[in-house]
This record gives C-alpha cells, sequence and structure tokens, in this order.
C-alpha cells in the first residue's frame, strides 16, 4: 500500500490480488474539518497502465471536491463508484451493491465490454461518433475529458513525448522504443533543449533504453502531472490516444502524433487524420514533425461548452452520491 500526496488529497494506491497495480484514490481535501459529517463517499478506481484511464479520473476526481473518497479496504462502503476502465472491479463493486458510474475512457476499434453499472458513458465526441464505429449497445456518450486549466505558459521550452503501450507485449514495445522513441527524443534533445517523456506501461524497460540520451527524463503516467508538463512544453509528440487529443484540442495546441501501437490508436490516427492536418512521427529527422500545425482543431469546433465535460460527469457521481434515486 502506498500513500501519496496528490493534487490537495491523498491518494491511496494498492496492488490486486494477482500483483497487478489498481489505482484508488483517497479523496480528501486538506482544509476540511475532518470532524465534518461527510456529505457523500465515492471510489475511484481506475486502471493505472492505461493513460486515458488516469487521465480520466484525475480531471473527474478535480470536481468532486464537496465528497468524501474511501477506497476498497475502508470499514464503510461508499455510496458510489466512479471506474474508469476497470471492469473487473466494477463488476466487484456492482455485486457488492455499490452503484457504479462507469466510464469507458480509450477509443475503441471494437467492441466495448459489457460492464455492470448504473450509468455506462463513453468518451467518444462528436468528431469521432460521426463516423462509423461499433458497439454493443447504445451507450451515453460524452465529450472529451478536458484539462482545467486551458492555457499553455507564455515561456515553453523543451519536448513533452506522451507513449501509451498498453496492452502491446514486450516485443512491440521494445521495437517500437528502438525504432520511434529514441530517435525522437534525441532529436527533441538536440532541437528543443530537453525531453520528458511520459508513458503509462513499460516504465523501467523504457527508462533503460532512454537512459543513455543525455537530456531525457522518463516519468510514469500514474505518478507525474502531464497536464502541467504539456502547459510548459514547447513541442509534443505523442501516441493517439484520447488524452493527447484533448490536451492539444483543449489549448489550442500543435500535436505530432507518434506511430500507433495496436489497432484502436491506429483507428483512432486514421480518423483524426482524415478531419485535421497531424503530422505522425515516423522519422523523427523530417522537419514537418517538428513544425507541426499552429492550430490544427477548427474542424472540430471546439468550444466552451464541450470543455465542461468532467464538471458534467462530477455532477452526476454528485448527484447519486447524494440522492442514490437520482438514477
Amino acid at each position: 500500500m502506498q500513500r501519496l500526496f496528490h493534487h490537495g488529497r491523498w491518494v491511496q494506491r494498492r496492488c490486486g490480488p494477482t500483483g497487478e497495480r489498481t489505482a484508488v484514490a483517497v479523496l480528501s481535501r486538506c482544509t476540511e474539518d475532518p470532524g465534518a459529517p461527510a456529505r457523500g463517499q465515492v471510489l475511484l478506481v481506475d486502471e493505472p497502465r492505461l493513460l486515458d484511464a488516469s487521465t480520466a479520473r484525475r480531471r473527474i476526481a478535480g470536481h468532486l471536491t464537496e465528497l468524501d473518497v474511501s477506497y476498497p479496504t475502508a470499514p464503510s462502503t461508499p455510496d458510489v463508484a466512479l471506474v474508469c476502465d476497470a471492469p473487473e472491479a466494477a463488476a466487484r463493486l456492482s455485486g457488492q451493491g455499490v452503484p457504479v458510474v462507469y466510464l469507458h475512457c480509450r477509443h475503441r476499434a471494437t467492441e466495448l465490454p459489457a460492464v455492470p453499472a448504473v450509468t455506462r458513458l463513453v468518451q467518444r465526441p462528436d468528431w469521432l461518433s460521426a463516423l462509423p464505429t461499433r458497439s454493443q449497445k447504445a451507450l451515453n456518450a460524452v465529450q472529451l475529458l478536458a484539462p482545467r486549466r486551458l492555457t499553455r505558459n507564455r515561456s515553453r521550452s523543451g519536448c513533452l513525448v506522451l507513449v501509451s503501450a498498453y496492452e502491446a507485449d514486450d516485443a512491440e514495445r521494445a521495437d517500437f522504443t528502438d525504432t520511434f522513441l529514441r530517435p525522437a527524443a534525441a532529436e527533441a534533445v538536440r532541437r528543443t533543449g530537453h525531453c520528458d517523456v511520459v508513458c503509462d506501461t513499460g516504465f523501467t524497460a523504457v527508462r533503460k533504453a532512454l537512459g543513455p540520451v543525455a537530456g531525457v527524463r522518463v516519468h510514469r503516467a500514474a505518478d507525474v502531472d502531464f497536464d502541467a508538463l504539456h502547459a510548459a512544453a514547447e513541442t509534443f509528440l505523442a501516441s493517439p490516444t484520447l488524452t493527447a487529443v484533448s490536451l492539444a484540442w483543449a489549448r489550442n495546441a500543435p500535436l505530432t502524433l507518434l506511430p500507433p501501437l495496436g489497432p484502436d490508436q491506429r483507428d483512432l490516427a486514421d480518423r483524426l487524420r482524415r478531419l485535421v492536418p497531424i503530422e505522425v512521427a515516423e522519422d523523427a529527422r523530417r522537419p514537418a514533425v517538428w513544425t507541426p500545425h499552429p492550430g490544427p482543431w477548427a474542424p472540430l469546433k471546439p468550444d466552451d461548452d464541450a470543455r465542461r465535460e468532467a464538471q458534467r460527469i462530477a455532477r452526476r457521481v454528485r448527484q447519486l452520491a447524494l440522492i442514490p434515486t437520482a438514477f
């Protein structure tokens, strides 16, 4: 069990019965009177090896400050659980009688898994919904979950490389690192001075592979504020994920895609590139990789209301925690 202080809240991380890491946030405002009665308890669970799940949990949690949040080993049962791309946790909690708000966070090229939950949501923005997709049943689609801060630093430097290797096997990750990631990181340092590489899976192997590259820092996605890193970075390279798109879209910032890992990322990259002008960094030496379109997001018609989706989901969770019959 690991206890961390994250964004003004205490976070517990524990391992599941088979040793897998399960991120469980215990969110209680540090300014709260410990003797005051709780207005409601919400459990937050995500798949920490999946970038989009960690992102969704964080961004929704930022709007749940009115609630106390428990974790599975706590003596009390939560009033509601928000589960992000962790179907086994959703099944377990639903079996215990806990109302579950479930969010499918990542883009999938295939059918979504059936998950027992009171409310089922899927992060599928309007521009993505307009394209053909397959699903077992109609779900409540939500827009991209934008970061709370919608601006970047005035003074920016370096490069952020955001990598998602979820569901890729060791051989695929190793080939990706050798063929694309290491050359891109080295070129980023040469052009921008330094490079932060954030990865959701295979952290130890990536850190070892990039260790010889001076000027590169490697971070585990579950442990770092990559929203802040993006705001401070001059350039941005990322795996085709909804997290990467949401950062660049919400802040109207340039984005260069890393080559996709797996069919889901490939499908998202193909769909996105039909709509907006985005380069793929298959060869980091190409100048176009480092001079992307300065603001390619106009075709997606971004607006302020669409950037409030995390707040709307948090409102659903609060209502269910305080008035269980609301759903």
